[in-house]
């Protein structure tokens, strides 16, 4: 009893911990974003609780997104290397528990009706023996904590994982407003081409006239055909393109896309997109799913420096067997074939050339990478914020002048057109307002997808989509 007892005690010790103390690295930006003509004023204010559907608004695009969601392959992937994760830290987590095991066997000998028994010697004829065994076949006692570091390290690669599945859903969200928008310019700058090629068409039409006529060079002819063909070759990519645009949508989403749920025009869904307050601190990049993900990465690449350390003590082993054994299966659990061992066991290398200080050491080097690579991630996502805020404090200004260009380019060709028909002007004035409006058209289509890209950027760099978060065993890191 007295020795169960101190079994018992031993098994209990909850072990001492080699792991460093964890301490998160400051983040190596400023507390606030740049400020200056290029960016927005900005307020201090917690990170908005948004969603995808808060951003983008157009059911259409909600639709999209939502089977992308479920049918995406990258994401299945990222389902599956989750699933993984989380069985390698069951399967590492165990290890702390006792292996108990069980055995039975059945022996069965005839040593022969005619042998004779001697001094010391076996009775002849057939024999039976019936065994039954178990017990702790291995179980390391984890007095240094060597088996429960390795056991946070796996915890922290699941929870990372889960971190990158986050941010895969919100980049393919991202990707998939930026493809359905794209689309829909896609759509205006092939109805621009359209427009151009018959109005060049008629341009070229009544230059053929007049230079049948005698009253217009061939050189007018010929500058008006570049135009046209021009317009062609960009209706020719434009649809192209559209066809690319869809392609696209349907790898992303994984199924085919209903033609139904694709825009027909940049201006009937440039208003669907919200706006997304900026006034932020930059702590909230803490809650970037990357920069988690780096995190967890780097308290895993510190729990490891605790199971390197660990190995530097003897390890402890317990093995105990109990049973029964009997000639008479009638008498297999009687008291006289009960028998029981304990057999501890206690391991520690005396020369490894090095071999295990060289590994503590290595496990520090791995940890002063993961934090190289946490602080990166965070440097990253600030410029990429800050890059986001930087167009959205021009974009307006670049648009509106965008617009009045072309309203300019617009009214100045139909005014050349007129003086043109009127005689006032020869022909290559027209035909140059003709190009430059033209242009003024595809620019400002572009310039409005432009915002629009931005407003979808914002929302991808700040990275704030409650709806996509991972659900996982434990918190993911809180902002100071």
């Amino acid at each position: 009893m007295k020795r169960a007892v101190a079994l018992a005690l031993i098994v209990s010790l909850p072990g001492c911990s080699m792991i460093p103390h964890y301490e998160r690295p400051a983040p190596p930006v400023p507390q606030s974003w740049p400020v200056g003509d290029a960016y927005l004023r900005q307020s201090e204010a917690a990170l908005p609780a948004v969603t995808y559907r808060d951003i983008f608004r157009d059911p259409r695009l909600q639709r999209i997104i939502e089977e992308a969601l479920v049918n995406n392959r990258n994401l299945r992937l990222a389902a599956a290397n989750i699933a993984a994760a989380r069985e390698q830290y069951r399967i590492q987590r165990a290890q702390i528990l006792p292996d108990i095991g069980a055995n039975a066997t059945y022996t069965e000998a005839d040593r022969g009706s005619g042998a004779q028994s001697g001094v010391g010697g076996a009775a002849s004829g057939r024999r039976t023996t019936y065994s039954v065994q178990g017990g702790i076949t291995a179980f390391e006692l984890d007095l240094f904590g060597r088996i429960r570091a390795l056991s946070e390290a796996a915890q922290n690669r699941y929870f990372a994982t889960e971190a990158g599945a986050r941010a895969t859903r919100l980049t393919l969200v991202g990707d998939i407003a930026n493809a359905w928008f794209t689309y829909a310019a896609d759509k205006d700058l092939l109805a621009v081409g359209e427009r151009t090629v018959a109005s060049a068409q008629r341009s070229v039409d009544l230059t053929r006239a007049r230079l049948n006529g005698g009253i217009a060079p061939r050189t007018d002819l010929r500058q008006a055909e570049q135009t046209l063909e021009q317009a062609r070759a960009d209706v020719a990519q434009s649809r192209t393109n559209l066809a690319q645009d869809a392609n696209l949508l349907q790898l992303l989403v994984g199924a085919p896309v209903d033609p139904a749920l694709l825009p027909a025009s940049i201006a009937e869904v440039e208003n669907s997109v919200a706006e997304l307050p900026a006034g932020l601190d930059s702590t909230i990049l803490l809650r970037r799913p990357d920069v988690v993900q780096a995190e967890y990465n780097l308290r895993a690449a510190n729990a490891e420096i605790g199971a390197a350390r660990a190995e530097l003590f003897p390890r402890i082993s317990l093995t105990a067997v109990l049973g029964f054994a009997s000639t008479a299966l009638s008498n297999l659990f009687s008291g006289g074939s009960f028998n029981w061992s304990i057999s501890p066991q206690a391991s520690y290398s005396i020369f490894q050339g090095g071999a295990a200080k060289a590994n503590v050491r290595l496990t520090q080097a791995q940890r002063d990478a993961a934090v190289a690579q946490y602080e990166s991630a965070i440097q990253t996502a600030f410029r990429e914020v800050s890059d986001a805020l930087a167009r959205r404090g021009t974009i307006d200004e670049q648009l509106r002048a965008q617009r009045n260009f072309f309203a300019a380019a617009q009214d100045n060709y139909q005014l050349s057109e007129a003086r043109f028909r009127g005689g006032i002007d020869p022909f290559l004035d027209t035909l140059i307002a003709q190009r430059s409006y033209y242009s003024a058209e595809r620019t400002l289509v572009a310039t409005r997808l432009l915002k629009i890209q931005n407003l979808v950027q914002l929302y991808r760099t700040l990275g704030g989509d409650s709806q996509l978060d991972a659900t996982s065993d434990g918190p993911v890191p809180q902002t100071p």
